[in-house]
């Protein structure tokens, strides 16, 4: 299996409010860039979404490294899903997004790290960028 990073963003202009979501994939000197948003959202709902984005992505099963500044997507990847499931989701936030998340999930192994946000990664910076203005491009009608 091909290992690919994916690194990923949300933003929110307000929590909750319009919102943007990134990723950047990265393969053997290859970049894809993407974003989106949407108009009623949560910062939490747009970096999951970045994610599961970027997982769609993907032409074929690959071993994904991903990176983001999200601790609560992190987490819940490394350390509380499994539990979810084990308990049918039950008092979880963002049921749809994670059910969504696994589907797409399943035909990859993903692995989670967490980076700092606005420490001057150059990936982490770019995704920001382009969630905040797939953001503002909604709430301005663009």
């Amino acid at each position: 299996m091909k290992t690919v990073c994916l690194f990923s963003d949300g933003s929110c202009l307000d929590n909750p409010g319009v919102g943007g979501w990134a990723y950047i994939l990265e393969f053997n000197g290859h970049i894809k860039e993407c974003s989106g948003g949407e108009e009623n959202t949560t910062n939490n709902q747009m970096e999951l979404r970045a994610v599961i984005e970027g997982l769609k992505a993907l032409k074929e099963s690959c071993n994904v490294k991903l990176y983001t500044d999200s601790s609560y997507v992190a987490n819940s990847i490394n350390k509380w899903l499994n539990g979810w499931i084990a308990k049918n989701f039950k008092n979880v936030k963002n049921v749809p997004l994670w059910k969504e998340y696994l589907e797409i999930a399943k035909l990859h192994k993903v692995e989670a790290n967490w980076i700092k946000a606005h420490n001057g990664h150059p990936q982490n910076e770019r995704c920001d960028d382009l969630a905040r203005v797939a953001a503002i491009k909604i709430k301005d009608g663009l």
